[in-house]
């Protein structure tokens, strides 16, 4: 099996039975050049467009507002794969399984203050005069420079168009083969859409879900209306309310919690140009947790918590990771919602120790620009029970109340001392339960 680029491309050109076209914007025709330059290319390569203008690209694909999306590269594959059925399938139906590539993307800029990302597909037949199926990606592109996003793009292309002829025995094979000389240091795989008689028995999810098991994603967010989608459409610009969780006993999670800390986050009275998102995180990766969960854990757990908020699952074992990657998307105002248990946690430099910084370090990653810790009560013994497993003991001040916050907390020095820095510039708060 082929796992370099070149050999792909052209075990493909030697394939008499594939046959298509190769549809790409924006970052040129990196796809169409790995079959176009390893030989043999008239045997895969029907016709190659780049319509970059978008006065052209709109006489071609139809009017569009959003030239980087979702909806540009379903109406790309859409009018490629009917004009190519209409122009070849009289003279090679019989013996062809005919497919469009495309890809619509936005490399670097020279100010590189654009947002890198971009939509590939690929429609496809199974089998000779068969319904097509369809691969849809969302991609992230994390080079430094528009020519290595381009090359990384190329590698990408390929190794999708060699998967969904060669490597659609299992996902994992499908996902290895995506990856074949990229790693999320280049590209980041976020969505993936299937659809068509290859892919009736998949799952989607589940398979955006393994992206983070391989190592190709770091965040998937999931909107409970419309399922997996690109993280900037709900992301974007929105002040967001985190709670993280395992959330393995989802009949635990009370939704006031997020209730009260919406409120709250509006009470301190900033001017937001849109409105305040909720979002519920889990991790694969939990940091006091050795045991990775599994893509088919993780959405059996999604789908008991039924919920009516953004959900995100990443491979984050901290949360100073988490507190990053949303600000890939928003500057505005961030506040994560926490029990004490999970504060203590968070305040305890045991977790820390990858760190040159360790505690410090790890904190000030963490409660970057606009970024606050809501700190929930709970019953003392939950939040001993919570504790039980940690390698170190966070020590609370002797009391006979049943319920414990934020001022029972008694770190010893000299965390003591940062702590009460960040309570006294506001970084860390009790949660109002009261609203």
């Amino acid at each position: 099996m082929e796992r370099d680029t070149h050999a792909k491309a052209l075990a493909l050109n030697l394939d008499s039975s594939i046959y298509g076209t190769f549809a790409e914007i924006g970052a040129g025709q990196e796809v169409a050049r790995w079959f176009l330059s390893v030989g043999a290319a008239s045997g895969t390569v029907a016709k190659t467009i780049s319509a970059y203008d978008r006065t052209v690209s709109d006489d071609i694909y139809g009017i569009s507002t959003r030239y980087v999306s979702k909806e540009r590269l379903q109406a790309m594959l859409d009018w490629e794969y009917q004009l190519l059925l209409q122009q070849l399938r009289t003279a090679h139906g019989d013996r062809t399984r005919f497919f469009v590539f495309a890809d619509t993307v936005a490399t670097r800029t020279y100010q590189g203050t654009n947002e890198q990302h971009g939509w590939a597909g690929i429609r496809f037949q199974g089998k000779p005069g068969s319904e097509p199926s369809q691969v849809l990606l969302h991609i992230n592109l994390r080079d430094s420079t528009a020519k290595l996003q381009q090359a990384a793009i190329g590698i990408l292309g390929v190794n999708l168009l060699y998967a969904v002829f060669r490597q659609r025995s299992s996902v994992e094979n499908f996902l290895r083969g995506l990856f074949d000389e990229l790693s999320t240091r280049r590209i980041e795989i976020d969505v993936i859409r299937l659809d068509g008689p290859a892919f009736s028995t998949q799952d989607s999810v589940e398979w955006c879900l393994a992206l983070l098991g391989h190592k190709m994603a770091h965040g998937i967010v999931l909107n409970p209306r419309t399922g997996v989608v690109e993280p900037a459409s709900v992301l974007r610009k929105r002040p967001l309310v985190v709670l993280r969780g395992t959330f393995n006993h989802p009949e635990l999670l009370d939704p006031a919690l997020l209730r009260n800390a919406g409120r709250q986050l509006v009470a301190e009275g900033a001017q937001f140009e849109r409105e305040p998102a909720a979002l519920l995180e889990m991790t694969i990766r939990h940091v006091s947790c050795a045991a990775t969960f599994s893509p088919t854990e993780i959405l059996r757990r999604i789908r008991q918590l039924n919920p009516s908020c953004i959900i995100i699952a990443s491979d984050f074992p901290e949360t100073y990771l988490l507190s990053r990657y949303l600000r890939r998307y928003s500057t505005e105002p961030v506040r994560f919602v926490m029990s004490i248990a999970a504060a203590a946690k968070v305040l305890h430099e045991t977790f820390y120790q990858d760190l040159p910084g360790t505690l410090l370090e790890g904190l000030g990653r963490l409660l970057a620009t606009n970024v606050k810790l809501y700190v929930a009560p709970m019953p003392q013994a939950a939040f001993k029970a919570a504790l039980r497993d940690m390698p170190a003991t966070v020590p609370i001040k002797p009391s006979a109340k049943s319920v414990i916050g934020l001022d029972d907390l008694a770190p010893a020095a000299p965390a003591c001392h940062l702590v009460e820095y960040l309570r006294a510039t506001g970084r860390i708060v009790a949660l109002d339960q009261s609203r």
